[in-house]
């Protein structure tokens, strides 16, 4: 990994030395996603509640920049500019190299659908198998580890040959069990869980951009 990316792991464990055991486990998981998103495939994300307002936290450091400018490349500016002239170099300018990540909270009426005609147990795992694709990673995130429409959806990902995480606490629970790679906060509180994830979360953000994006 470049040095910037190194300093970064290295005072976030300083800070939280509590998720010093889990460090292994963090950088299996921030390769993972490295290796998919420099592959070509994607990230897709689900849970419950706070969970879900996490996901979509997640999804959104993803899609632009995070701690780091992102420019589009000079193909792309110079081919706006010339299609589109000045507005569309101003557009060009503007925008910002993303990574595919799709949080599956945020399809309501597909959501609805289904949960009323199908299942509602199932809302994830169905997107699971219209979206994912050998290689994509999808991280399913409960703080008891218990949420079956996520541990379905994490089912369903195995099954298909993508990479799974589960992003949880307390012992676990049956996430950490098929899950791909646990990441266990050692915490039994939902709210002190949730606090961890988001430190873990950033983290994981921080370093796939500073590999990706950082010269």
């Amino acid at each position: 990994m470049k040095e910037r990316t190194n300093e970064m792991i290295a005072g976030f464990f300083t800070q939280h030395e509590n998720l010093v055991p889990l460090r292994e486990q963090i950088l299996q998981t921030g390769n993972l996603l490295l290796q998919a998103f420099q592959g070509g495939n994607k990230l897709l994300l689900c849970g419950n509640g706070g969970s879900c307002a996490d996901c979509d936290h997640i999804a959104g450091e993803f899609l632009k920049g995070f701690l780091l400018k992102r420019p589009v490349n000079s193909d792309l500016k110079a081919f706006m500019a010339e299609k589109y002239g000045q507005w569309g170099a101003e557009i060009a300018e503007k925008l910002q190299q993303g990574l595919p990540t799709i949080s599956l909270n945020a399809h309501s009426a597909a959501i609805s659908a289904f949960a009323n005609d199908v299942d509602p147990e199932l809302v994830y795992a169905q997107q699971v198998l219209a979206y994912g694709k050998p290689g994509d990673v999808l991280i399913g995130i409960s703080t008891s580890g218990g949420a079956k429409n996520v541990a379905a959806a994490v089912m369903t990902a195995n099954a298909m040959g993508m990479h799974t995480v589960g992003l949880t606490g307390k012992d676990g629970g049956m996430l950490a069990k098929l899950a791909e790679i646990a990441l266990i906060m050692p915490q039994c509180e939902t709210y002190r869980i949730q606090e961890e994830h988001l430190a873990v979360y950033h983290l994981l953000c921080a370093m796939v951009e500073s590999e990706l994006f950082c010269q």
